[in-house]
């Protein structure tokens, strides 16, 4: 792309910010849209240089607002069935994803992290591996700092390690990691991508610019991945991983034992319980973590060194506190049944379970056949309470309450519980609606639980 091009950003929010500064600092014009009419447009430009040259566009997308655009950076949460992106089809206009600009702008090695739940915690491991390794590492994307944030700061020794969206991913061009990774695949943003096909085919798009210089790491537990790695289109060098079957090459699971295989002759590398991470899902991260840093030539010693210390990361079955023998665990992080399945496996005894939010049309049969002996009460909060009370009693399960916010369930939790058991934040349903963001929902918990 040109320096001087104008161009489009879509969205206002922090990735959208994020890349139309990058663009500026590039030397491009920028028109700066938010279909939201309600947002302050003098105060979304006092973010930027007097200098900039930028315009700030709310409500409609007129023609008009597009005349002399050449390409279009759209923010991740916007969907591309919203009107205004036929306009921009209507008009020629690219679309590009704010990691596909970052791309086209960074240096050095990169190291995309992709898959339905783990993405977060895999993430921050492999970039704390990578600090202890390398002297200049970012790490990036959905985990906090946007891609394009730091994109300009990038040199050829850096390397970048960003977690990526299924939305980021669905308008890359040449985005083509060193090593890229999937983790799982299971169903989530149906609302979105409106079929497993489509979204299955998005998540592997992470390596569909891959070389045979470049790895890409696969869960072979997940027969779609499992498939795709075997399958003989693949350019880049493939390496599994599994917590459920000894593997002839690849990492696994034999007991506590996360060991390495290759032409059959496997060795132990670590130690699960000495590891800070609970449930055999974050196994599943620390060994795709594990094959990633290998990949990227990290000695087998300091990677073990960082896994030992490497801590939860927050609102992800992080533990708060523990208060009249009852421990308090924030997994806000659980926006679908998959995840949160995971969260309830991890528990270590009897879970009053915090439950519900906005309905991304996901199933909850599965999530709610893992409270089997686990789970003692179940609170509902928003919009999916009715759908999930249904779907709970027609599996036969009838303790559950409703409660009208966080502080309300945290208190009907603390009441119903008994020394020894678990009192666990993990709703299986987005955060919209009541809160902000997951991060929020995770944080109101934690002072809804220091509060008691």
């Amino acid at each position: 792309m040109s320096q001087s091009q104008k161009v489009l950003v879509a969205g206002a929010g922090k990735s959208g910010i994020a890349a139309a500064q990058l663009l500026l600092d590039m030397g491009g014009e920028v028109v700066l849209y938010d279909g939201n009419e309600q947002l302050d447009a003098d105060r979304l430009k006092k973010k930027f240089e007097d200098a900039d040259r930028i315009s700030v566009v709310l409500g409609e997308l007129k023609r008009t607002d597009l005349l002399g655009v050449e390409m279009c950076v759209i923010s991740p949460g916007i969907s591309l069935e919203t009107p205004f992106v036929a306009v921009l089809d209507e008009a020629g206009i690219p679309i590009w994803s704010e990691i596909q600009l970052a791309y086209q702008c960074a240096k050095g090695k990169l190291i995309a992290i992709t898959g339905t739940n783990g993405k977060t915690t895999t993430t921050a491991l492999t970039g704390e591996i990578m600090k202890a390794y390398f002297d200049d590492v970012y790490v990036v994307g959905n985990i906090g700092i946007p891609y394009t944030q730091v994109a300009m700061k990038t040199e050829d020794d850096t390397v970048t390690v960003a977690e990526v969206s299924s939305f980021q991913l669905e308008t890359i061009m040449d985005f083509r990691p060193n090593v890229s990774a999937i983790l799982n695949i299971t169903p989530d943003h149906l609302n979105r991508h409106h079929t497993m096909e489509c979204y299955t085919a998005v998540k592997e798009s992470i390596a569909s610019n891959q070389t045979e210089e470049d790895t890409c790491v696969l869960n072979y537990d997940d027969p779609a991945l499992r498939e795709f790695g075997e399958s003989e289109e693949r350019k880049p060098k493939v390496v599994f991983f599994s917590s459920r079957q000894k593997l002839k090459d690849g990492y696994f699971l034999d007991g506590d034992q996360i060991c390495f295989a290759e032409n059959g002759k496997a060795e132990p590398l670590l130690d699960v319980r000495e590891m800070q991470l609970l449930g055999r899902h974050n196994y599943e991260n620390v060994m795709a973590a594990i094959a990633i840093s290998r990949a990227m030539g990290v000695p087998l010693p300091v990677i073990q060194k960082a896994v030992k210390a490497f801590k939860a990361v927050e609102h992800r079955i992080e533990f708060v506190l523990e208060r009249s023998g009852v421990k308090y665990y924030n997994d806000s992080k659980g926006t679908n049944p998959d995840a949160a399945i995971q969260a309830i496996r991890a528990m270590p005894g009897p879970t009053l379970l915090i439950a519900g939010g906005y309905d991304k049309e996901a199933s909850y049969d599965e999530w709610i056949e893992a409270f089997e002996g686990k789970v003692r009460y179940l609170v509902l909060i928003g919009q999916t309470r009715d759908k999930i009370a249904q779907c709970a009693k027609a599996h036969g399960f009838y303790d559950i309450m409703y409660a009208e916010d966080m502080s309300e369930a945290v208190r009907v939790c603390a009441s119903y519980a008994n020394m020894g058991d678990n009192v666990l934040l993990s709703p299986a349903c987005a955060s919209w609606g009541m809160f902000r963001d997951y991060e929020e929902r995770g944080e109101i918990f934690k002072e809804c639980v220091r509060s008691l």
